[in-house]
C-alpha cells in the first residue's frame, strides 16, 4: 500500500464516520475507495466493516444526551438487530463470492435511491408523527431483523433504512430516533465484525485506517458536515455509489 492510498483510505473513513453519525450509508464512501485500489469485493466488504465499528461507538457516544431515557428500548430492539446480523454475516461467508458480486450492485443502486429520496421520506415521517401516534410492534421486530441481515450482509444505506422504520415506529423526535439509529447500526456492525474477525480474510492494515479515520468522523465529523448542504452531501455519496457499481459490474 502506497503513502496516497493509506491517506484516501483514512480520509474515507473519516467520511464514512460523518455520514453513518448524521444519517448512514457511510459504506458507500469506503467501500468503492476500497474497490478501486484493487481489492476484492468480499475481502473490501468485511474489512470496511470492522474498520468503522469504532467510528459507530465513537458516533453513538456523541449521541449520549439523546440516548437518555432509550436503554431499554435500545436493548429490546437491540436483540433484533443482533440475531439478523448473525444471520447477515453467515450468508456473506457461505454464499460464493460471485454471488456477492451479483448482488451487491443492487444493494448499492437501492441504497442510492434511498438516499435521493431521504429528503421526502423524512417530510413524510415529521407529517406522520404530527398526526399520528405509531407504537412498535411485531412488524418493527421483523423489520428491524430483516435490516440486520442485510447489515451484516452488506449495509450500505442501513442507517436510512433504519430511520424510516424508527421513524414510522416510535414519538420521538428524529434526533432521539437518530441516536437509536446509531446505537442498532453499531450492534449490526459489531456483531458482523466479530464473525468476520474469526471466521473471514480481512486486510489489518485497511481496517486500522478506516478506524481512525471512522472516530474522528464520528467525533468530530457530525459537525464539519453538517455544514455541507444536504443536497451537495448526497450527491457525493450517489456520484461515488455508482461508481461503485460500475466497477462491480465491469
Amino acid at each position: 500500500m502506497t503513502v496516497p492510498e493509506a491517506i484516501a483510505i483514512a480520509a474515507a473513513g473519516f467520511g464514512a464516520g460523518t455520514v453513518n453519525t448524521v444519517v448512514g450509508s457511510g459504506t458507500l464512501i469506503t467501500f468503492p475507495v476500497l474497490l478501486a485500489f484493487g481489492y476484492a469485493p468480499v475481502q473490501a466488504n468485511v474489512s470496511n466493516t470492522v474498520g468503522l465499528v469504532p467510528g459507530g461507538l465513537a458516533g453513538t457516544h456523541g449521541y449520549r444526551a439523546e440516548l437518555e431515557g432509550q436503554r431499554r428500548r435500545s436493548l429490546l430492539l437491540g436483540t433484533m438487530s443482533f440475531v439478523g446480523a448473525l444471520i447477515g454475516a453467515a450468508l456473506l461467508l457461505t454464499l460464493p463470492a460471485s454471488a456477492f458480486k451479483a448482488i451487491v450492485p443492487f444493494f448499492i443502486a437501492s441504497a442510492l435511491v434511498l438516499i435521493v429520496l431521504q429528503p421526502w421520506l423524512s417530510r413524510r415521517l415529521e407529517a406522520r408523527r404530527r398526526t399520528h401516534r405509531p407504537h412498535g410492534g411485531p412488524w418493527t421486530a421483523a423489520a428491524l431483523f430483516a435490516t440486520g441481515v442485510y447489515g451484516g450482509y452488506f449495509g450500505a444505506g442501513q442507517g436510512i433504512l433504519l430511520l424510516a422504520i424508527l421513524g414510522l415506529a416510535l414519538t420521538d423526535s428524529l434526533q432521539r430516533v437518530n441516536a437509536l439509529k446509531n446505537v442498532l447500526a453499531t450492534v449490526t456492525n459489531l456483531v458482523a465484525a466479530v464473525v468476520f474477525v474469526f471466521a473471514a480474510d480481512i486486510a489489518w492494515d485497511v481496517a486500522l485506517l478506516i478506524a481512525v479515520g471512522a472516530v474522528a468522523g464520528g467525533v468530530l465529523g457530525a459537525q464539519l458536515g453538517r455544514r455541507l448542504p444536504p443536497a451537495a452531501f448526497r450527491a457525493v455519496i450517489v456520484v461515488v455509489g455508482i461508481a461503485a457499481i460500475v466497477k462491480l459490474t465491469a
